[in-house]
């Protein structure tokens, strides 16, 4: 994978966080100018994660593998998105447990669409673990505008490095938004170290109608993500692979396992 090159040397565009991921999305990437992608989609273990990233990535896109973690309960949860994990982590475990997990492990920690509806990290939450916290986003091309301005709001009382993603559950969102950084990336390891080293970058975006209609798009795939399959994942289809007490986890995070988990498995 090449970086862009400018006049003002090495940049790379990194679309920060996307949930789909086939011959076609990778297609659509590099047609963009995309140099990175960073796929983490939901109740999926970092083992299949990794094996599609890699099967994906080639010298023009290198594909990231990562894990948007669901912490708490299903109605209270709080997401936060790992990147650099070299074990699995489960969803529906406490915050803390978490956090910890993510230390153990070295990894950057980032904040995706915080204070949206009731699956992101709040202001106050934020500012509780500034330390802890590695970046926050502040375009997410399925919000509305006056959600990403409470995002750059909350980036600019923090003073935490900011991204931005297209945050694509459909394929053609797919590089709609990047983060530039300033910086050549051709690794996991290089994108790590640009994320924990708050390395210069900008948040940038496609824009006019077109961009709007795809992000009206996402939010009314989300709503179906959040009802009908919600439904059938969290009550129909038995104990998902990043459930806590699944087995692959051999009971490691029993401990940590919030209250009601159980009746979900």
């Amino acid at each position: 994978m090449a970086a862009n090159t400018s006049a003002g040397g090495a940049e790379t565009r990194v679309d920060m966080h996307v949930k789909v991921l086939d011959e076609s999305v990778a297609r659509r990437a590099k047609d963009r100018g995309i140099d990175v992608l960073v796929y983490a989609p939901h109740f999926t273990r970092l083992p299949e994660i990794r094996r599609r990233a890699e099967r994906f990535s080639d010298e023009e896109l290198l594909v990231v593998p990562a894990r948007e973690v669901f912490t708490g309960d299903w109605h209270s949860r709080r997401h936060l998105l790992a990147v650099g994990l070299s074990k699995p982590v489960p969803d529906f475990i406490t915050f803390e447990g978490a956090m910890q997990e993510f230390e153990r492990q070295n990894a950057v920690v980032l904040v995706p669409h915080p204070a949206f509806a009731t699956v992101s990290l709040t202001g106050p939450e934020i500012h509780s673990n500034l330390r802890r916290l590695d970046g926050i986003e502040t375009y997410n091309a399925k919000l509305f505008p006056y959600q990403n301005g409470k995002a750059r709001e909350i980036a600019g009382e923090t003073g935490l490095p900011v991204f931005g993603s297209s945050y694509a559950h459909l394929r053609r969102t797919v590089g709609e938004v990047w983060t530039q950084f300033d910086a050549e990336i051709h690794s996991e390891t290089n994108l790590v170290e640009a994320l924990r080293d708050g390395t210069p970058r900008r948040v940038l975006r496609h824009s006019g109608a077109g961009h709007r209609l795809q992000g009206l798009k996402e939010y009314a795939h989300l709503f179906w993500e959040n009802s009908y399959e919600k439904f059938d994942r969290v009550f129909l289809s038995g104990t998902e692979p990043t459930h806590p007490t699944h087995v692959a986890y051999g009971g490691r995070f029993d401990d940590v396992t919030v209250e009601g988990a159980h009746r979900f498995s």
